[in-house]
């Protein structure tokens, strides 16, 4: 029951209530990137969700377009601003996936949806992840976030979905906001965590 019906109508709820009361903050962090990263102010991406079903996730922009002498965006490390820096540690660019739970494309816990490019690359019970909705935060991300282990990363994630329930949603929560708050285990350079993933199984193929 709480998995299939009570899980969905608190989402809606709290990410309704949390769109309207964090309203004048959204309004805040948009002209600031406006002013100092440019436009686009929302990141979009594409992303497997419920299912494998491809959604567009949205973030708040956190780099700038500043490209080589031939066109080519720079790395991360090198668009990656203070500001942007700023945004990622204290979670403040993932507010606009609030509006991404309201419409069901993500739940507030869950599994964080990770690039359409690992889909071949998951084991079956990897794929298990993809049988929930997935997260704006997640059993991993409470388990050192984005440093610990890719395997026993995707392992957390399987393992939320086994032991779903009100009360451990509950206790990811409350650690989510410990780790924010605290500032713990927030990687700032996407390419340096997210594409280990990617290399490591590509040898495999």
């Amino acid at each position: 029951m709480y998995r299939t019906v009570v899980k969905r109508g608190l989402d809606i709820i709290l990410s309704g209530m949390a769109l309207l009361l964090l309203s004048p903050v959204f309004v805040v962090v948009a002209l600031l990137v406006r002013i100092k990263l440019g436009s686009p102010v929302i990141f979009h991406q594409e992303r497997p969700g419920f299912g494998e079903r491809i959604f567009t996730l949205r973030k708040f922009r956190t780099m700038t377009d500043a490209r080589d002498a031939g066109g080519e965006l720079l790395p991360d490390s090198e668009r990656l601003t203070g500001f942007g820096s700023f945004l990622r540690k204290t979670s403040l660019d993932e507010l606009p996936e609030l509006w991404n739970i309201f419409r069901g494309d993500m739940s507030i816990i869950g599994p964080r949806p990770l690039l359409t490019g690992y889909l071949p690359y998951y084991t079956e019970r990897e794929r298990l992840r993809h049988t929930v909705r997935p997260g704006l935060t997640g059993l991993a991300q409470v388990s050192g976030r984005n440093f610990i282990a890719w395997d026993a990363r995707l392992e957390k994630d399987v393992e939320y979905v086994e032991h779903l329930s009100f009360l451990t949603d509950l206790k990811i929560l409350w650690k989510t906001v410990m780790v924010v708050l605290k500032e713990e285990d927030v990687a700032v350079e996407t390419d340096s965590v997210e594409g280990y993933l990617w290399d490591e199984r590509e040898k495999l193929r």
